[in-house]
């Protein structure tokens, strides 16, 4: 329940059209709602600036269908679930019409709310194969109220593809990296911008990448200065940091 949700139901307990029973009844689940199998954390909105968002690996459809009602009904925001199959989509979607499936980023959201487009992050790809990563932070923080602008195929086997995309770069106030093989593309990004870098290794890559840790070891011990590491494909959490950094100085 955001805060304007809790100033209408107050106004409507004032002015008569609710009950104090009603209101009451409305307030019970504030801080959080016991499904049994979930407890859905309705008060997140209010201490994050944003509803919980649901991790849909190791969920049932039907898990997935009532946390997202839950959600919905109270937030009044954007809701998501994260790393929802395909399959588990053709399963829900009759129960969810309302919801969008963004099946590169394995995303299922219900959009609702008032838009904001915050600007501006820019999610930039080491290479194709990177690009569900990189949609899952593209498209988490266009659902928290952030422009995004995508740059994909940018590696450094081709860094000539890097450089010609410095403009846009510059324009950014945050920037994702995500790369998988060695991860380098961070450093090089780093030591060019004067930009909070949040670098997302991937698990793309061969025997030695051992499934992103070498990415991910390349990131932690970049010399570029500002260039901040997330976990191996988190895109999710790379982007509400990037929203989070882009919030700052803006009127919420």
């Amino acid at each position: 329940m955001n805060e304007n949700m809790i100033k209408q139901l107050l106004q409507d307990v004032k002015t008569g059209v609710m009950d104090i029973e009603q209101a009451a009844d409305r307030f019970k689940n504030l801080t959080f709602e016991d499904l049994g199998y979930a407890k859905v954390d309705h008060h997140r909105q209010r201490r994050k600036g944003f509803p919980e968002v649901i991790f849909g690996e190791g969920k049932t459809p039907e898990h997935i269908v009532n946390i997202m009602k839950s959600l919905k009904e109270k937030s009044g925001s954007n809701v998501l679930a994260t790393r929802v199959s395909k399959e588990v989509y053709e399963i829900v979607k009759d129960q969810l019409p309302e919801a969008k499936y963004y099946q590169d980023a394995r995303i299922l959201m219900i959009e609702q709310g008032e838009k904001h487009e915050r600007g501006h992050i820019v999610v930039l790809a080491a290479g194709t194969s990177d690009l569900p990563v990189a949609e899952e932070a593209a498209i988490t923080a266009e659902a928290m109220g952030n422009k995004v602008v995508r740059i994909y195929d940018t590696g450094v086997a081709g860094i000539h593809r890097l450089f010609a995309q410095l403009d846009r770069l510059n324009e950014a106030k945050v920037i994702i990296v995500v790369a998988g093989m060695e991860g380098a593309l961070s450093s090089v990004v780093g030591g060019l911008m004067d930009k909070p870098i949040i670098a997302v290794p991937t698990s793309i890559g061969y025997g030695t990448n051992f499934k992103g840790i070498s990415a991910l070891l390349t990131m932690l011990n970049s010399c570029s200065s500002g260039v901040t590491v997330v976990n191996i494909d988190n895109g999710f959490g790379a982007a509400y940091s990037a929203s989070l950094i882009n919030q700052i100085g803006e009127e919420l």
